[in-house]
This record gives structure tokens, sequence and C-alpha cells, in this order.
């Protein structure tokens, strides 16, 4: 079987920044609330007019991650796009990609994981290569929050937490023995799919039932919802769990890890992970001060800026891990 590794990253974040005091003009909420439950202070939204949307953002996040891999756009064997806010309901936005980067024919496939969905769409391409069917594989997180949340009082236990913003990564077929990912793991319990949810519209909520059945626009089941403290406790026990695994499938310790990017969920699960791993904070990349969450496209940002600034050195053992809606979780172990 064939090794898999990074090659190139990228990223793209939209210019329009929004600070918490932004946000309290429109809700019951403040600087001091939101950082103390979250750790966020900004995040950043698309604005009308700018030419962002999932996809083009995508692209932009994309040419960086394919010059930085110093391959052409033909050399491209796969596009798997990973987001929870496509552009349309249907057709996904991988073969939007393929269109936009003018690749000829390419296949392209979506992955609907959320927040756990960089982590899914890596996984599959590991698969590929190490298989040898293809050996460039181009992956995408990407979303647009923005246009799809409740900026009322309403909302903001979740509204507050949610940025826009791009990430990418081409992984391609490596011939250096014990360096690229190592292993992928993923979970999932669907038990608990509602306790993180966006429920409609759907082929079970289609907008005109929405509206017969919420005249008042009372329950809006097209607001994402969220069992904040019950998310949180399952994330910090998952977050654990698939980390270890990844580190023990690999003969690996904690003490092994030189670098940790966690999905951007909520600092305060970042904070509780390191201190539970008791890793230093030169072994933790958080963002989501910056950017909020950005759901699947939360690592491959993460990870992009913590090699740009030097964080991430060749030989470094890498560990991605993410947790979210489904519920799903899934971890990544890398030599880089």
């Amino acid at each position: 079987m064939y090794q898999s590794k990074i090659a190139g990253l990228g990223s793209y974040v939209p210019e329009n920044v929004v600070t918490n005091d932004d946000l309290a003009k429109l809700m019951d909420t403040n600087d001091e609330w939101i950082q103390e439950r979250t750790g966020i202070k900004e995040r950043r939204h698309i604005k009308k007019g700018d030419g962002n949307t999932t996809a083009t953002m995508g692209v932009k996040a994309a040419k960086i991650a394919i010059e930085r891999a110093g391959i052409s756009k033909d050399d491209i064997d796969l596009i798997v796009f990973a987001t929870l806010s496509p552009d349309y309901y249907f057709p996904g936005g991988g073969v939007q990609v393929q269109d936009m980067l003018d690749i000829n024919t390419c296949p392209a496939l979506d992955v609907r994981n959320q927040c756990s969905g960089f982590i899914y769409a890596l996984s599959v391409a590991d698969q590929y290569i190490k298989t040898g069917m293809y050996q460039n594989v181009l992956v995408i997180g990407s979303e647009n929050h923005s246009g799809g949340l409740d900026f009322t009082t309403r909302g903001r236990g979740v509204s507050v937490i949610f940025g826009d913003g791009a990430g990418a990564a081409v992984v391609t077929r490596s011939d250096h023995n014990g360096q690229g990912i190592l292993s992928t793991h993923l979970h999932s319990e669907g038990k608990h799919a509602l306790e993180l949810s966006l429920k409609g519209p759907s082929t079970l909520h289609w907008v005109p039932e929405i509206i017969a059945e919420n005249p008042q626009g009372d329950d809006i089941p097209y607001y994402p919802y969220m069992n904040g403290q019950f998310v949180f406790k399952n994330a910090v026990v998952r977050f654990s769990e698939v980390i270890m695994e990844g580190l023990q499938a690999n003969g690996l310790d904690v003490k092994d890890i030189d670098m940790l990017i966690p999905h951007q969920a909520n600092l305060r699960i970042s904070q509780f992970i390191q201190q539970k791993f008791k890793l230093s904070d030169d072994q933790v990349y958080n963002n989501i001060q910056k950017y909020g969450n950005t759901t699947a496209a939360s690592i491959p940002i993460a990870l992009t800026e913590a090699w740009e600034n030097g964080k991430i050195k060749e030989g470094d053992t890498v560990v991605l891990a993410a947790f979210g809606s489904g519920f799903t979780w899934a971890s990544a172990i890398m030599k880089w």
C-alpha cells in the first residue's frame, strides 16, 4: 500500500470582521458573556456583495493549497468537499469547485459530517491514495454559517459561536516511509442526532409546511439547535477517546504529540483536553478567538495557520481531532 501525506495547505476567510460588540447591537449579549462561555472575540461573516459563497471560498483556499503543493490543478485526481452549508440543496459543492478550477471531468464527492467533516474527508482521501486509485486528492472544508443564523436574543446561544471561512489540503502519494498520514479513526452515535441539529428545510420539513405549522414564527426549525451542556459533556469524553485511540494504534503516547489541532468548537473544550493531557500551549493550536467555529473549515484553517507560523516542522507528530453534530467524532495521526 502507498502512503499519503499533506503536500499543500491553504485557507481563506472573508474580510468582514464581526466582533462581540457588533453582535451585542443585535441581541441581548455582551463581549464578556461570549468570551466567558466560548473564548470567541470575533468571527468573519460573508458580506452581501463581496462575492463569497461556500464554494468560492473553498476555491480560494484550494488555489493556495495547490500552488504550495507544487502541482497543477490538472494533477488533481479527486475533489472531496466537506460542508454543512452548500450553495445549493443539490448539486454539492465538489462539482462547483471542479468547474471553478476548470479541471477536466475530475470526480468530486461531498461529505456531510459537519464538525468532523474535514477529518472524514481526509480519511477518504487517505484511503483512495493508499489503495493506489488516485495520486493527488484535493480536500476542502468550507462553511457559510452567517446566512442561516438567528441574530436575535432567541438564537444567541448558537449564533455568537459560528463564523464563515474555508480551508483546503492537497493530499498526495508519499515516497517517504513513515511520513504522512499514519491513521484515521472515525465514529458516530446517531441516537444524539437532534441534540445538535438543523431540522429543515428538509424532506421532513419543507418550507411550505414550516410556514403553515408556524404562522407566527414562534418555533422555526430552520435555525440551528444545540443542547450546549450536553454537547460539551460528550465532546470532552469523545475527544479524549479518539485521540488516545489514534495514538495507541501507532504505538505513541500523549508525550509524543508535537502539535494537537482540535476542531475549533469552543475554546473551553480545547482547554479541557489540553489540561487533561498535560500539554503545553506550544503543543495545542487554537484560533477560535479570531474566527469562531467554522465547522468543517475549522481544522484546515487552524492547520494552515499553525504551519504558516512555523509551529509544525518536518518530523513532528501532528494530531487532528474533532467532535460534532451526528454525533460524529474523528482523529487523524500524522508524521509531518
